[in-house]
């Protein structure tokens, strides 16, 4: 057999085919990120060709097969009203603005702290024309946490990336659920609530999202990308029902996802949690593949039942157990965990990449994710 580039391993994956060797990719968390490269956190988080920079030593450092790249539309914009930057110890900062602070650090995602607390607005008050936008400014990241997006300079983190690793690895851009982007606007338990009570409400809302979501989509298609990720944590058994998922979810994941998909690139969900009564609903998105599938106890997925269930039409992009295989096992253990998995991918899965489950938790060492690719050479040759 050829011996064949990341890029290549990727891309043979997703077409669900066997390359010379499992491809080797795991989303980093932002933690993870800042606990293995010790950036000046503000510059890492706002600045486009530091994230670019950091991105790609991850990537070699850990010997990956692919880039994720969780944010784009960098700018600026963070220096605007600016009153004062505190850092009170190397790789900790604090950046203080008339409405808010912001704490940047080496442990986690930046901790912004509103002087007013955000008042969700009432699902029967909102105007669906005017309250939601038709176009995508910002990236729902976390709660009070968001990334704006600049339009002058949208995709430029690809642009960025493609010049200086070319097609050496697989690139991939993100986006963000509509499911998410309604709950951030409600709230969380509002969001669940209105679900039951206003239904009709909801779906109007999700539209509105979808659409501006899908125009985002098309538009990073046009990008040396890969495939894009669906960000879509909250659609798992443990926060909607089956059916709420195929109500809420399922017609506006599917109508972004099939946009992109129509103009070539490849497309994979990435739903935490437990999930295994809805694989099948799943591929009725027409997504390309599934990531995460978080075992027991985070989730409830096994391996070798999902690729019976799907692995005919749906690449698998997983699942290693973060925590308690790479964070918290020994030695012998993680290295058992992750040959379980391997083993089972490269012989039941048509297409497949090895991957933590979730995120790489952002304590995980440098000689645990060394370990990836070690035993995928020991272990993952087809």
């Amino acid at each position: 057999m050829k011996t064949f580039t990341s890029k290549e391993r990727v891309k043979a994956a997703m077409n669900l085919q066997h390359p010379d060797r499992v491809p080797l990719m795991c989303q980093f968390s932002i933690g993870s990120m800042m606990h293995q490269l010790k950036p000046n956190p503000v510059e890492f988080w706002y600045d486009k060709n530091v994230f670019a920079d950091g991105l790609i030593r991850l990537c070699e450092m850990f010997r990956f097969d692919g880039i994720l790249v969780s944010l784009h539309g960098h700018s600026d914009k963070w220096k605007k009203d600016l009153l004062k930057v505190e850092c009170v110890e190397e790789g900790n900062c604090k950046l203080t603005y008339p409405d808010r602070t912001e704490v940047h650090s080496w442990t986690d995602l930046p901790l912004v702290s509103f002087a007013q607390k955000k008042i969700m607005p009432a699902i029967e008050n909102i105007d669906v024309e005017k309250d939601i936008p038709s176009e995508i400014s910002y990236i729902p990241v976390s709660q009070n946490l968001y990334f704006d997006l600049d339009k002058a300079s949208l995709f430029d983190i690809f642009d960025i990336l493609y010049a200086k690793v070319g097609d050496t690895v697989s690139i991939h851009g993100e986006i963000t659920s509509p499911f998410d982007y309604f709950l951030d606007l409600v709230g969380y338990e509002n969001g669940l609530i209105a679900l039951i009570m206003e239904p009709d409400k909801c779906k109007s809302i999700l539209e509105k999202f979808t659409n501006g979501i899908l125009d985002l989509a098309v538009q990073m298609c046009d990008k040396p990308i890969d495939a894009i990720k669906v960000s879509s944590p909250f659609a798992g058994m443990g926060f909607i029902s089956l059916e709420q998922y195929q109500e809420f979810v399922l017609p506006y994941e599917r109508k972004i996802i099939s946009a992109i998909r129509a103009k070539g690139v490849h497309v994979y969900i990435h739903t935490c949690g437990s999930i295994t009564d809805r694989l099948e609903l799943m591929r009725e998105s027409h997504t390309s593949g599934l990531e995460c599938l978080d075992p027991v106890p985070v989730g409830n997925v096994d391996l070798e039942d999902a690729f019976e269930r799907i692995g005919n039409n749906l690449f698998i992009k997983g699942n290693i157990d973060s925590v308690n295989s790479l964070l918290y096992a020994g030695d012998a253990k993680a290295e058992a965990d992750v040959k379980k998995i391997i083993e089972t991918g490269k012989n039941r899965g048509k297409g497949f990449i090895l991957s933590t489950a979730c995120s790489i938790a952002p304590m995980v060492t440098k000689e645990r994710l060394m370990m990836l690719s070690q035993m995928i050479d020991q272990y993952g040759q087809y």
